[in-house]
């Protein structure tokens, strides 16, 4: 009996035994899979950069079913698809087996901020029903942000004085940068004038896609009020803004004290407080400084920077002062003024400079002049009118009406000629554009006429003819084709003019209405006579016989 026990004994340890070297075979746990995240430990903004997720089966059991899960750092953009969380299912992974997946991404955010990645890896033990999960991470700092991003601000004001300051920015971003938005916030007591380029609401631009080495500038202009040495500060941030979430990208705080005036700045332009200036125009600036001050000061210094293509800097000239091309600036010395060497109280002292201003392109302009003295500072901006021409010339050799008669001219018989004015707008759009001539006697109108629906009149009882143009986009006849007209006109000589080389059409003169500056515009060109200067065929047959 003793013995029978003795070998259920044995039997039972076996089975024992089996079952726990078993159990042991098909058992797992976290440990036995190593999981990792590589990344770089910095960045820099918008550069690409890989993630490796690397995994190793230290166990003794296969894993099934795997699936690793990666996600992305918050405000970064996938290289490949546009979600921010990315799946990949994975074949069996065996005793010993290691591999990995890489996931390129470019990190977006401002200098500083850390950036985290997640990795899972997900699987089922070969013959386990129980399914378990591993994890890791790893975080990236945006080292360098390669956007300039700066306040120009003067760091004093007067209260309630109307000044301008300028936003700007600059990108050197290998990537290009889109939806970028810029936002200014006020100190308390500035009052909103204006803004180039126009903001959303008053403090809000959006700035079209940066390409590297691309930029702008926001100017803004208006008074701020406060108490005398108080601080005002203003904070600017530019980022992205996308799905209604904003990435701050750079941010930038400026500080500016309001002061007591000392001096009294202003200026005049060829006597007056111009509005608005024309290309051709020759300015005389005056720039008058008074000490509002309860003491005399001595020793003062004046500089008057230029801003504006406008400006032909080759002809500025200047009494007293000296001329410096490098930053286009006049400037003035305690020893070329008397006033700036001592300048009592209560009173007032000048200086000026003359300069002209040539045709450019571009639409909307202005110039600009930026006063400088001592301490003191004054801005000062004034509008460029459109230069509006008219271009006219007569032709008896053309293709647009075929002319006809005699040439050289003969006494009583009728010749014809093809008149066309051509339009010239420089700069701003103009509106109500009108050309007018006067028709000698003796020369008629045919009725010929290109475009057929062109506004073309006539007043027989003042002999003026009157095109309607209507409107020209700035640039038109420089950068865009010329509105135009062309007509045709008969002249029959008489025997008073035998010998001579008479009028065929007064002088052409153009009137419209500048949308940038509110001015009236006009211009002219000469009288056409029968010498024809314009057709060289025709030339040296214009003497009536």
């Amino acid at each position: 009996m003793k013995n029978l026990w003795l070998v259920i004994l044995g039997v039972g340890l076996l089975f024992v035994a089996g079952g726990f070297l078993l159990w042991q075979r098909n058992s797992t746990s976290k440990e036995d899979l190593k999981l990792e995240l590589l990344a770089p430990d910095k960045a820099v903004m918008g550069q690409e950069i890989t993630y490796i997720v690397k995994w190793k089966n230290n166990g003794d059991v296969a894993l099934e079913n795997a699936i690793v899960i990666f996600e992305y750092p918050e405000n970064s953009l996938p290289s490949q698809g546009a979600l921010l969380r990315a799946t990949k299912q994975l074949e069996d992974i065996y005793p010993g087996q290691e591999d990995s997946l890489a996931f390129k991404a470019r990190l977006f955010g401002a200098e500083g901020d850390i950036k985290e990645a997640k990795a899972m890896l997900s699987y089922k033990p070969r013959n386990l029903n129980a399914r378990y999960e591993a994890e890791t991470f790893s975080t990236t700092i945006i080292s360098l942000v390669p956007l300039s991003f700066d306040l120009d601000v003067p760091s004093r004001i007067e209260a309630s004085q109307q000044f301008t300051f300028a936003l700007n920015y600059f990108s050197n971003s290998d990537y290009p940068l889109s939806d970028l938005k810029i936002e200014i916030e006020y100190p308390q007591g500035f009052e909103f004038s204006e803004a180039i380029p126009a903001s959303l609401g008053d403090n809000e631009w959006r700035v079209p896609l940066l390409n590297k080495t691309q930029g702008g500038r926001i100017s803004v202009k208006g008074t701020l009020a406060g108490e005398l040495q108080e601080l005002k500060t203003l904070r600017a941030t530019i980022g992205t803004w996308k799905d209604g979430k904003f990435t701050l990208l750079k941010e930038v705080v400026k500080g500016i004290e309001i002061t007591k005036p000392e001096i009294r700045i202003s200026q005049f332009i060829n006597g007056n407080g111009s509005q608005s200036v024309s290309p051709g125009d020759t300015l005389h600036y005056e720039i008058f400084f008074r000490n509002v001050s309860e003491k005399d000061l001595e020793n003062l210094f004046l500089i008057v920077g230029l801003e504006g293509k406008s400006f032909d800097v080759s002809t500025v000239r200047t009494d007293n002062g000296k001329f410096q091309k490098g930053d286009n600036s006049v400037v003035w010395e305690a020893r070329d003024v008397a006033k700036l060497r001592l300048l009592g109280q209560g009173e007032e002292g000048k200086a000026e400079f003359w300069v002209t201003l040539q045709s450019v392109q571009g639409k909307n302009l202005m110039v600009r002049d930026k006063v400088l003295l001592s301490e003191a500072r004054a801005e000062f901006e004034v509008k460029v009118s459109s230069n509006l021409l008219i271009h006219q010339a007569a032709y008896f050799q053309d293709e647009v009406f075929g002319n006809s008669g005699p040439l050289p001219l003969g006494v009583g018989n009728k010749t014809t000629y093809t008149v066309i004015w051509k339009t010239e707008n420089s700069s701003n759009e103009v509106k109500n554009v009108k050309v007018r001539a006067t028709l000698p006697q003796g020369v008629e109108l045919t009725g010929k006429l290109f475009p057929e629906n062109a506004s073309l009149t006539f007043d027989s009882q003042s002999r003026e003819i009157v095109w309607s143009a209507g409107d020209l986009a700035a640039g038109a006849g420089i950068s865009s084709p010329a509105v135009s007209i062309a007509f045709q006109v008969a002249f029959i000589p008489n025997s008073s003019q035998r010998g001579t080389t008479p009028q065929i059409l007064g002088e052409a003169r153009i009137t419209g209405d500048d949308t940038w500056t509110l001015q009236s515009l006009s211009s002219s060109d000469v009288p056409l006579d029968t010498t024809l200067p314009d057709d060289p065929a025709s030339q040296g047959k214009g003497v009536v016989q």
